[in-house]
Protein backbone atom coordinates (compact mmCIF):
# COMPACT_ATOMS: atom_id res chain seq x y z
CA UNK A 1 0.00 0.00 0.00
CA UNK A 2 1.40 3.46 -0.98
CA UNK A 3 1.84 6.41 1.12
CA UNK A 4 -0.60 8.16 -1.20
CA UNK A 5 -3.69 5.43 -0.53
CA UNK A 6 -2.97 5.72 3.14
CA UNK A 7 -3.06 9.67 2.93
CA UNK A 8 -6.68 9.40 1.65
CA UNK A 9 -8.28 7.63 3.96
CA UNK A 10 -10.37 9.30 7.45
CA UNK A 11 -8.76 8.57 10.57
CA UNK A 12 -11.31 6.02 11.76
CA UNK A 13 -9.99 4.13 8.62
CA UNK A 14 -6.65 4.34 9.68
CA UNK A 15 -7.16 3.08 12.68
CA UNK A 16 -8.72 -0.16 11.72
CA UNK A 17 -6.30 -0.76 9.14
CA UNK A 18 -3.29 -0.13 11.75
CA UNK A 19 -5.38 -2.83 13.89
CA UNK A 20 -5.53 -4.86 11.17
CA UNK A 21 -1.74 -4.85 10.36
CA UNK A 22 -0.81 -5.37 14.52
CA UNK A 23 -2.62 -8.28 13.80
CA UNK A 24 -0.93 -9.39 11.33
CA UNK A 25 2.43 -8.63 12.59
CA UNK A 26 1.62 -10.73 15.86
CA UNK A 27 0.53 -13.77 13.88
CA UNK A 28 3.54 -13.59 11.82
CA UNK A 29 5.66 -13.82 14.76
CA UNK A 30 3.61 -16.26 16.23
CA UNK A 31 4.12 -18.35 12.71
CA UNK A 32 7.94 -17.84 13.06
CA UNK A 33 7.88 -18.70 16.66
CA UNK A 34 5.70 -22.51 16.41
CA UNK A 35 8.48 -22.59 13.20
CA UNK A 36 5.58 -22.82 10.00
CA UNK A 37 7.65 -21.34 7.02
CA UNK A 38 6.60 -17.70 6.78
CA UNK A 39 8.27 -15.38 3.87
CA UNK A 40 10.72 -13.43 5.59
CA UNK A 41 10.07 -10.07 3.79
CA UNK A 42 6.83 -9.89 5.26
CA UNK A 43 8.12 -8.66 8.51
CA UNK A 44 9.52 -5.94 7.20
CA UNK A 45 6.88 -4.81 5.00
CA UNK A 46 4.07 -5.58 7.43
CA UNK A 47 6.18 -2.77 9.83
CA UNK A 48 6.55 0.26 6.89
CA UNK A 49 3.19 -0.21 6.07
CA UNK A 50 2.19 0.28 10.12
CA UNK A 51 5.03 3.10 9.97
CA UNK A 52 3.51 4.86 6.91
CA UNK A 53 -0.03 4.56 8.59
CA UNK A 54 1.28 6.49 11.91
CA UNK A 55 2.87 8.78 10.37
CA UNK A 56 -0.14 9.93 8.08
CA UNK A 57 -2.79 9.89 11.27
CA UNK A 58 -0.10 11.59 13.30
CA UNK A 59 -0.45 14.24 10.34
CA UNK A 60 -4.18 14.06 10.46
CA UNK A 61 -4.56 14.99 13.91
CA UNK A 62 -1.47 17.77 13.86
CA UNK A 63 -3.37 19.52 10.98
CA UNK A 64 -6.33 18.82 12.32
CA UNK A 65 -7.83 17.24 9.30
CA UNK A 66 -6.89 15.44 6.15
CA UNK A 67 -3.55 16.65 5.27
Amino acid sequence: MSFKDIVNKTPAELQEELLKLRREQFNLRMAAAVGQPAKPDQFGKVRKTIARVKTALNQQTRVGGKA
